[in-house]
């Protein structure tokens, strides 16, 4: 029998404005659209199976800290009513240009207790190339607000590998920010999406990527992020506390739900839910999410019903992310399938070119195989 969902994701697609590289759904803020987005998230929320307490929840985007008090109150409101709260821990994505401090005090007092906020650069002339809205003078501001509001678990988003970043000023931005103290750090190499600005500067010979000076960037990385206290737990995931298991006690609970297989719920326009062995993805487009909802029907564009095995690659891909690998036992009881066995040549393939290691109880890549993950993720999966 599987686990009754734990983890709930809510897609709040509004932004001022889109960034450079960004291929996810959102579109201009508008009150009247926010009003309307924020009835049909309730209506969806509605619908879920409750009557027990989220583990997680986390608010992304586009740009949630847009939203109204008015908006905040319908959400809070709709998962009160179907007993999902308080969860655990509640994550919401703040962007630096955005967030002030009567905002992030009335986020704490909702009960969200985890913000992940959108530094990514703390050159301006970088963010300005990515096509952010703020400037590093507004991210330094924004994380003193989220202090003096009361969060005591942060998250801080950076971006590297960017076109026009220099190694020295990828020094500069991580030395500073680890200064800050917060207690997570999520650290990621620009993607080059499709339909997005900076792929077609890319396609159009504007900007060429580096992926030495990339490499040197995640060196640096590795040995800064390690040298502040914090912990790396996955490949671009880094956080404080010894915590009692296998990881570290600040890493976030949400994300290693996707990364150990578990299900979640899924709300708002794109949503991806993945329950009782069925992955569905709500309409992309704000207008058909919010007019199918209207008449009393569910918002969804896509089911797709994986088969087990399928499935138990996919999981099987993402948990080999994690540094902690994955343990044996814990795979059968996610999947069903015995990992040593059904990617036995797999992982022999990965330990003879040095990048895993099969030990006693688990199976985990080390640190060549950890740069080496997106391959690694492929030779696992099932079609």
């Amino acid at each position: 029998m599987e686990p009754a969902v734990s983890s709930l994701y809510v897609h709040v697609p509004f932004c001022v404005r889109k960034c450079r590289y960004c291929a996810f759904v959102s579109e201009a803020a508008d009150g009247a659209k926010m009003d309307r987005y924020a009835a049909a998230v309730a209506r969806e929320l509605g619908a879920l199976d409750g009557g027990r307490r989220l583990e997680t929840i986390y608010v992304g985007g586009g740009t949630p800290v847009l939203l109204e008090s008015r908006h905040w109150d319908r959400l809070v409101e709709a998962l009160d009513r179907k007993g999902m709260i308080p969860a655990a821990e509640w994550t919401v994505e703040g962007n630096p240009g955005a967030m002030d401090l009567a905002k992030a005090r009335r986020l704490r007092a909702l009960g969200i207790n985890r913000v992940s906020l959108g530094v990514q650069s703390l050159d301006d002339d970088v963010l300005a190339g990515l096509g952010r809205i703020h400037r590093a003078a507004d991210a330094r501001r924004a994380f003193d607000d989220l202090r003096r509001a009361g969060f005591e678990n942060v998250n801080i988003d950076l971006m590297f590998g960017v076109p026009g970043q220099t190694l020295e000023g990828w020094r500069r931005t991580l030395e500073e920010v680890l200064t800050w103290g917060s207690e997570h750090l999520a650290c990621y190499e620009v993607i080059y999406e499709e339909d997005t600005p900076l792929f077609r500067d890319r396609a159009a010979g504007r900007i060429r990527e580096d992926e030495d000076l990339a490499c040197d960037m995640y060196d640096l990385l590795l040995d800064r992020a390690g040298a502040a206290g914090l912990s790396q737990y996955e490949v671009a995931n880094w956080a404080r506390g010894g915590g009692a298991g296998e990881f570290p006690g600040r890493a976030c609970r949400h994300n290693i739900n996707y990364w150990r297989g578990g299900s979640y719920y899924g709300a708002g326009p794109a949503a991806c839910s993945h329950v009782g062995g069925v992955r569905r993805r709500n309409h992309r487009s704000l207008e058909r999410y919010c007019a199918a909802l209207e008449r009393g029907e569910q918002a969804m564009e896509e089911v797709d019903a994986l088969e087990p095995l399928a499935r138990a690659g996919e999981i099987a891909a993402f948990g080999l992310r994690l540094t902690s690998g994955w343990p044996y036992d814990l795979f059968r009881q996610a999947t069903g399938y015995d990992l040593r066995t059904e990617w036995r040549t797999e992982l022999e393939q990965i330990e003879r070119l040095g990048y895993g290691k099969r030990e006693a109880d688990r199976f985990r890549l080390n640190p060549a195989g950890l740069r080496m993950a997106d391959w690694v993720a492929e030779q696992m999966l099932r079609s």
